[in-house]
């Protein structure tokens, strides 16, 4: 970001103090300007009163656990969230990507991985008004029952709004910039998650199955072995 630019508020809420204390000050040495929470009650406080950028938030918290506090959090807001975990467990991971976060990393953590996380769901959201635009083709778009409108960034099924996270929005424009083509996880996580090599695959199917359920279970094709394809 230039010096122009105003910083990037992060909401990061951790209630280990060494790991709050060291991760702020790393955030705030690439430019974001952080703030913190030790639990989940505090948690959601902050988040309704900051209106942050991006949330940074551990699993395992004190008085309300991330994975809930993640969920209160999309019940209002599509704001990216990178879930923080300390196992990696495989349920702790899935479990807060289906509570609607947008990534994750596990602890320890390399700092620069972090960092390039939280610029990616930065660049994802739709509020950022320098973000390139998601493909040269503007205007309103059918897809069976659902519509896409490019321009206002607006999802509609059936004539009705659909509210989708910036990372869920990513990937069907991803798959609407392809209609009809098979896309492969690996591709899906360099395009959407600006993953340069490798990715968990869980971040795809999960998302996917978020997406499904608001546009139509129908809609995204599996190909077996190969990927998903959009259905005109």
């Amino acid at each position: 970001m230039t010096s122009e630019e105003p910083a990037a508020r992060i909401l990061m809420v951790e209630d280990d103090a060494v790991i709050r204390e060291a991760t702020q000050l790393t955030l705030q040495r690439h430019g974001y300007d952080v703030t913190t929470a030790e639990d989940g009650l505090e948690a959601i406080e902050s988040f309704e009163k900051l209106h942050p950028d991006a949330v940074m938030l551990d699993v395992m918290l004190p008085g309300l656990d991330g994975i809930s506090v993640c969920r209160r959090i999309r019940e209002t807001s599509t704001v990216p969230i990178v879930m923080v975990s300390a196992r990696g467990d495989a349920l702790d991971v899935v479990l807060g990507l289906e509570a609607g976060a947008d990534d994750y990393v596990t602890k320890p953590f390399d700092t620069q991985v972090l960092v390039a996380r939280l610029r990616a769901v930065l660049r994802r959201a739709v509020s950022d008004p320098d973000r390139p635009s998601p493909s040269a083709d503007a205007g309103v778009e059918a897809f069976g029952d659902l519509e896409l409108d490019r321009e206002a960034l607006e999802v509609r099924r059936a004539g009705k709004p659909v509210q989708l996270t910036p990372t869920e929005l990513k990937l069907l424009i991803e798959f609407a910039n392809n209609p009809g083509v098979v896309l492969s996880r690996s591709t899906l996580l360099q395009r959407v998650w600006d993953y340069e090599w490798g990715g968990d695959g869980r971040l795809v199917d999960v998302h996917l199955q978020r997406l499904r359920t608001k546009i139509g279970a129908d809609r995204i094709e599996t190909v077996r072995g190969f990927g998903y394809k959009l259905r005109a």
